[in-house]
């Protein structure tokens, strides 16, 4: 139940001084722009957060409690300092379809749900949001809040929960991103402001203008006739750069999704089919910072080459995804490589559309029942009205193709259990949070990989709420072909572990003939993260007027 609240919120129970990052539009930089500011009053001194009431993005992440979240977020918390957790992002939308997506809230589904319902919903989340703002505002110093898209979308802004409603909830006052990158700054800037109310207008302290290039003197007119013309300080001019490595928030950059591959005969090639609703491709960016390592996205109806090594990546749609195989001819390339023997690596869906069949008996994807999978892993798959969101500890199970001793840390955010038939072996043998239908399944004296976990619930299957307390469990995850080229896993994060990446590079090395490769790239992803957001509160403190940010804070 959803109750009435006053806001704004009471400022005497609210500990936190608080900042709030708009944009005139998507793409513009709001999320960069808030990781470089909490890292800042992080190297000053002050315990920071960040926050976005509402984020929609295909890239998400498991916190350490089993909650999924933004990414943006996360990237944000690190460079914080702090653990990410769900009240940094109490509402996440994962688009399933140009019409619908799935709503996540505090971390776990609330389910699907179109478009224009949602419109209409969302006010009634605005108490959820608010209890996550007020749980940040009395644990830190000082909450960065991040908007969404722009302020000025004059349809939207009647059930408004992440732009200026958000201020008002936070009594926040307004930074304002523009892209100058983009062209047409100066009307970008005029125009957001021309449709804001005199109210809102007067929350935007200061402006600023992001991704720069070239001489600033030549801009100085422009800047002189904005401040004139808006009555609004611009705080700083921030200029492009390409040298610091922050995460993709939301989706791949173009430049990434229309390249060609180049490949190299001293280099492992690697492709990753760029799938229309793909999810999670930060998997792949340590592989990308590889030195002997040449990654390229396929889609976008290029062919697929001769690479060293395929991925099929995460999906939020798993079944039309697959349908887009089919359709576009990606499906018999794909067959064709591996009769030639080539490696092919499926990640949490791509490992799903690896095997026989994908049944959704609940249509947690869609109307169909189920679909035909490529064939190439020995498995089927059952999708569920449930979700396993948890982090997980790995080890490898089996010697071949490769081997490592070490553990390995990742996360699994997906619905569905797959079977293991008699054709392929386990791959990893992993520990994690169980997840409810597991428990569900403990209780009936099932194994929750051997049979759809709905069967012992309802008939529509979700009558049935008992789930107990999560614990620990300890189940074989994955599956790999009696040749060892075929594999796939539901583990998100794999080449984040530099032993894993390691050995895999040079398994695929082996098989081209080349020398083996010890990389100079074994920083954990957090110290490598570490530098790049030190790098990014550097180049943006430089450019942007601190102090004057720290007057507005008060």
């Amino acid at each position: 139940m959803i109750y009435p609240i006053r806001y704004p919120l009471n400022s005497k129970k609210m500990l936190a001084k608080r900042i709030m990052v708009q944009g005139t539009g998507s793409g513009v930089g709001k999320s960069i722009i808030t990781a470089a500011l909490c890292r800042i009053f992080k190297q000053d001194g002050y315990k920071v957060a960040p926050f976005k009431a509402q984020n929609m993005a295909l890239n998400s992440f498991v916190t350490s409690q089993g909650g999924e979240m933004g990414r943006a977020q996360v990237v944000q918390a690190e460079a914080a300092g702090i653990e990410p957790t769900v009240d940094m992002n109490p509402i996440l939308i994962k688009p399933t379809s140009d019409l619908g997506a799935q709503i996540i809230l505090r971390g776990k589904p609330l389910g699907n749900m179109l478009a224009n319902y949602y419109h209409n919903y969302k006010t009634k989340l605005i108490q959820i949001v608010s209890e996550s703002f007020l749980n940040l505002a009395r644990k830190y110093q000082i909450i960065v809040i991040e908007g969404a898209g722009s302020p000025a979308e004059i349809n939207l802004r009647e059930n408004d929960i992440v732009n200026m409603k958000m201020a008002e909830i936070a009594d926040s006052s307004v930074l304002l991103v523009a892209d100058i990158d983009k062209g047409g700054v100066f009307a970008w800037i005029v125009g957001t402001l021309e449709l804001l109310t005199e109210k809102e207008k007067d929350r935007v302290k200061g402006l600023i203008i992001n991704k720069f290039r070239g001489d600033i003197n030549i801009l100085k007119p422009g800047l002189d006739y904005l401040e004139e013309k808006c009555q609004k300080d611009i705080l700083g001019i921030i200029p492009y750069f390409k040298d610091i490595r922050i995460e993709e928030e939301d989706s791949l950059p173009l430049e990434k999704a229309i390249s060609s591959p180049f490949r190299k005969k001293n280099r492992v090639n690697i492709e990753v089919l760029y799938l229309p609703h793909i999810s999670n491709f930060t998997d792949f960016d340590c592989l990308e910072e590889e030195e002997d390592v040449s990654l390229y996205y396929v889609g976008n109806g290029k062919r697929i080459g001769t690479p060293d090594l395929l991925i099929i990546p995460g999906s939020k749609n798993t079944i039309d995804d697959l349908s887009y195989l089919k359709k576009t001819g990606y499906y018999s390339q794909i067959l064709a490589l591996a009769r030639k023997g080539k490696i092919i690596l499926g990640i949490c869906g791509g490992y799903q559309m690896l095997g026989k069949e994908i049944q959704d008996p609940y249509h947690t994807e869609s109307t169909r029942e189920k679909i035909e999978g490529l064939g190439l892993l020995d498995v089927t798959t059952i999708l569920e009205s449930s979700k396993i969101t948890s982090q997980v500890k790995a080890s490898l199970i089996g010697k071949e193709p490769f081997f490592i001793e070490e553990e390995i840390s990742g996360y699994e955010i997906h619905t569905g259990i797959t079977k293991l038939l008699k054709g392929v072996r386990p791959w990893f043998k992993i520990t994690r949070r169980s997840s409810p239908s597991e428990n569900l399944a403990r209780r009936h004296g099932r194994d929750p990989r051997s049979f759809p976990l709905t069967s012992i619930l309802s008939p529509k299957g979700r009558g049935n709420k008992w789930s107990g307390p999560p614990s620990k469990v300890n189940i074989e995850d994955g599956a790999i072909n009696k040749e060892g080229k075929i594999m796939g896993t539901y583990i998100h994060g794999l080449f984040d572990n530099h032993h894993f990446r390691g050995a895999l590079l040079n398994y695929l090395r082996k098989r081209k003939g080349l020398s083996l490769y010890h990389s100079r790239n074994q920083a954990s992803r957090l110290e490598k993260r570490n530098k790049e957001y030190d790098k990014l509160a550097n180049l943006v403190r430089k450019n942007l007027d601190i102090e004057k940010i720290y007057q507005i804070l008060e």
